[in-house]
Formats: C-alpha cells, structure tokens, sequence
C-alpha cells in the first residue's frame, strides 16, 4: 500500500475501535463494568472516572459491584450513576454499592439490536467519509506531479481499505446483535 494513504487507514480503523468501545458500553443483559466507563464521580470537586475511585467486580452474572477506596466516596458514586443513562438504581451497604441488572425484555433486546444496526451504519458513514476525504486527497496529488496511473492505483487501494472496513463493521454488528439476542 502506498503510504501516502496509510493516515486514511489509520482514521478508518479509529473508527473501528470507536464503534468497538461504543458496543462494549451497551448492556446485553449480562452485567458488564465497561457500562460505567463514562461515568464521572465529582472527586474533591474534580469529574474522575469511577474505576479510578474504587475497585469495580462481577460477583455474578447480572451484577456489578463496586468497592469505593474511600467510604466516604458511596453518596458521590451513586450520585454519579444515577445521574448517568445506565438506568440502573445502585443499592449500598454503607461498604459497597451494588448494581442489578435486570432481565433484559424481548422488545428491549431488539431495541438494543436496533441501536447497535444504527451505531455501525454511523461507523460505515464515518468510513465513507474518510474514503471522500482520501479521494480528495489524491485529486490534490493529481495536480502534482503524480501519474494518472499511480492516481488511479492509489483510488482503488483506497476503496479496497474501505470495502474491508465496512465488512468488519458488518461482522461487528452482526456479533454484538447475536449477544444482545441470546438469552
């Protein structure tokens, strides 16, 4: 591949790894602790992300609990997750705060599989986007002094990234699709 167009397959698979990160955020009925990754807990009055305040566990298969390094941290950790889309209500024993995860409904799952369908058709757009950029790039080489032919050659590496791309998106969702589905 040319390594003119190695930035563009960079921006591609960072879209990946965004939509990667952005499915392992979505629960599938089993208790999963990447659902709090986005959740900040003011901190002495500083947002920090809730693994870095205390020790995040999955006793069981539909729970999550979380063990604060500081006791007095608990109102400020519920605080934040209530305050979050988790749309779970934390329960605390004055020690740990629990998370229970409750069956996911049928409607709810193909909710879900309708989010992730929707998620990485943005991802394919994301990667279109960057196959636009990239052409345009080559049309600026174009009017260097870079040959029609290796113009060309270049275009169709650049569609070949993106055609592979747009299959492992299809794979992500059809993946993630199965495990919200799988009861």
């Amino acid at each position: 591949m040319d390594e003119r167009l190695q930035q563009f397959e960079t921006k591609m698979k960072k879209a990946i790894d965004y939509l990667e990160a952005d499915y392992q955020t979505i629960r599938a009925g089993r208790a999963n602790p990447h659902v709090l990754d986005k959740i900040r807990v003011d901190y002495y009055g500083t947002p920090t992300p809730l693994q870095q305040i205390g020790n995040i566990t999955v006793p069981e298969p539909r729970m999550i609990q979380i063990a604060p390094w500081e006791k007095s941290m608990i109102k400020a950790i519920e605080k934040a997750i209530m305050a979050s889309d988790v749309g779970i209500t934390p329960s605390d024993d004055g020690s740990v705060i629990r998370l229970v995860f409750p069956e996911v409904t049928e409607e709810r799952r193909k909710a879900l599989v309708k989010d992730v369908k929707k998620k990485g058709e943005d991802a394919k757009v994301a990667i279109r986007n960057i196959r636009r950029d990239g052409n345009d790039f080559l049309k600026k080489l174009g009017k260097e002094d870079v040959s029609e032919d290796a113009i060309k050659e270049m275009e169709g590496q650049l569609q070949k990234l993106t055609d592979k791309f747009g299959k492992d998106i299809d794979k992500l969702v059809e993946t993630k699709s199965k495990e919200i589905m799988t009861v």
